[in-house]
């Protein structure tokens, strides 16, 4: 069946059944690999994309679901400043170990900053707590939604 959906910005024509998850709409048709397949549950939070702008588990969300929202994967992250800060720190503080989970990781924590530009310890770990990192780069990722979040804070201030 062809659905037509907007991903980063660009319209794409897919031949999927609707009930395909986005995930593979993603990765297979659309071509953009960034989103990973971890559970398959929504458990994990490695297949974060936006809807939208709001976080979403892509392997269980199905293609008829999208309708006509704009999917933002972890590809156009850097097109916002939060995606841009939020990278910088990433690097800065060097979570990254496997790296598997990290475009869930960053998609979920640009979500958190775009609707909390101050969070708090207990707001940074109640959004991500649905994001697993095997390598237990927790800290570090905190630290990083935090060391982002000022640096935004800071240009706002400067704007």
């Amino acid at each position: 069946m062809q659905s037509q959906i907007k991903v980063n910005g660009q319209a794409h024509r897919v031949d999927a059944d609707p009930d395909t998850p986005l995930l593979w709409v993603l990765r297979d048709i659309v071509g953009l690999t960034g989103t990973k397949f971890g559970c398959g549950i929504a458990m994990c939070g490695a297949c974060t994309v936006h809807l939208d702008g709001a976080a979403k588990r892509s392997c269980v969300t199905p293609l008829e679901a999208v309708g006509q929202a704009s999917v933002t994967t972890i590809e156009s992250l850097d097109r916002s400043p939060i995606g841009r800060a939020l990278q910088k720190a990433w690097l800065d503080l060097e979570v990254v170990q496997c790296g598997y989970c990290q475009s869930g990781q960053l998609m979920q924590a640009a979500s958190l900053l775009a609707a909390n530009g101050t969070p708090t310890d207990a707001d940074i770990d109640m959004v991500m707590s649905g994001n697993i990192c095997r390598c237990g780069t927790y800290g570090r990722i905190r630290a990083a939604i935090k060391q982002a979040a000022s640096e935004i804070s800071a240009a706002r201030k400067v704007a």
